[in-house]
C-alpha cells in the first residue's frame, strides 16, 4: 500500500512522527509512506487552499517534502506533483496535537487535508489526540494514538462502504486524553457541539501601544452533546465519525419545500 501523510502542525511536529510510524505499519514491508506536510504550523486553516499565490515546495529527504501551504495544499502537491506518476492508495492526516472533536472539526486544518483527499477521490482519515491532565505527564502525549491508531485505521478500511455518490466519505478519529492502557474502546459517533463554550478574542497591547487580538479557544472539557464525538472522548473512548464534504442540510430540505415552492 502507498500512503500519503500530512498534518497541520508542521513538518517537524511530534504527532507527524507518530503518524509516520502508524502509516508504516499499515503500509507493510512492501508499501511506501510519503510525507508532504506544511513547512510551518497551519492550525486552524480548515480547508483553505493557496489559490491566489504560489507555494514553495522542497524535498527534505527520501519520500519527504515540505510545502509552504495549508494541509489541503499539501495533499494537492502530493497527488499532482510529488506522487503524480503513482498516486497513493490512502491519505492520512495528523496526528494533531489536540482534539478535533465537535465544533473544532470546522476549523481544523487536519480535517481540511482529509477532506481534500476525499474530494480527489481517495480514502482519507484524519487523526487527532485529545490532550488533558492525564496526558501531560506522559513521556509521549500521543501514546493513545500511537498504540491504537493502526488498529482503528484497519477497522475503518475494512468497514467503509462502496460509494457511488459525488462526495466520498472521509473519517474523523479522535483519541481520548488518556494513557493508552486506559482507553475504553472505539465508538462510531456523530459530530457534537460543546455547550456554553466557543472561540472568542482577547485584546493585548504591544510595547509600542498598538492593539492586537488573540483568538482564544473555548473550554475543551465542557459538556458536549450526549453520544457525540467529544462526549465519547471525555468518557475515555476513541471516536470515529464518518463525514462528507456535502454541507447541504438535507433534513431541512423537506420542511422548507413549501416556503420555496
Amino acid at each position: 500500500m502507498r500512503i500519503l501523510i500530512t498534518n497541520d502542525d508542521g513538518i517537524n511536529a511530534p504527532g507527524l512522527a507518530v503518524l509516520e510510524a502508524i502509516a508504516t505499519e499499515i503500509a507493510g514491508p512492501e508499501g511506501e509512506v510519503w510525507t508532504v506536510a506544511p513547512a510551518f504550523e497551519q492550525s486552524g486553516v480548515a480547508h483553505c487552499i493557496s489559490y491566489t499565490h504560489p507555494m514553495m515546495i522542497a524535498e527534505m529527504g527520501p519520500r519527504r517534502w515540505a510545502a509552504e501551504g495549508s494541509p489541503a495544499d499539501c495533499v494537492l502537491a502530493g497527488l499532482h506533483d510529488v506522487m503524480k506518476d503513482a498516486p497513493p492508495d490512502l491519505v492520512l492526516s495528523g496526528v494533531n496535537r489536540g482534539n478535533n472533536s465537535a465544533e473544532n472539526t470546522l476549523y481544523s486544518g487536519t480535517l481540511g487535508g482529509a477532506l481534500e483527499a476525499s474530494l480527489q477521490g481517495l480514502p482519507a482519515i484524519a487523526l487527532s489526540q485529545y490532550l488533558g491532565p492525564e496526558t501531560r505527564g506522559l513521556e509521549n502525549p500521543f501514546e493513545a494514538a500511537a498504540v491504537h491508531g493502526a488498529a482503528v485505521i484497519r477497522q475503518i478500511l475494512a468497514a467503509r462502504p462502496d460509494e457511488p455518490g459525488d462526495y466520498r466519505l472521509f473519517w474523523n478519529v479522535n483519541f481520548p486524553p488518556l494513557p493508552a492502557a486506559k482507553v475504553q474502546g472505539t465508538r462510531l459517533v456523530p459530530q457534537g457541539k460543546r455547550r456554553g463554550t466557543q472561540f472568542t478574542t482577547e485584546p493585548h497591547l504591544s510595547p509600542s501601544g498598538r492593539r492586537f487580538l488573540w483568538i482564544r479557544g473555548g473550554d475543551q472539557r465542557a459538556a458536549a452533546s450526549p453520544g457525540s464525538d467529544a462526549d465519547a472522548n471525555l468518557a475515555g473512548h476513541i471516536s470515529v465519525t464518518p463525514m462528507r464534504a456535502d454541507l447541504t442540510a438535507h433534513d431541512a430540505l423537506a420542511s422548507l419545500k413549501d416556503a420555496f415552492a
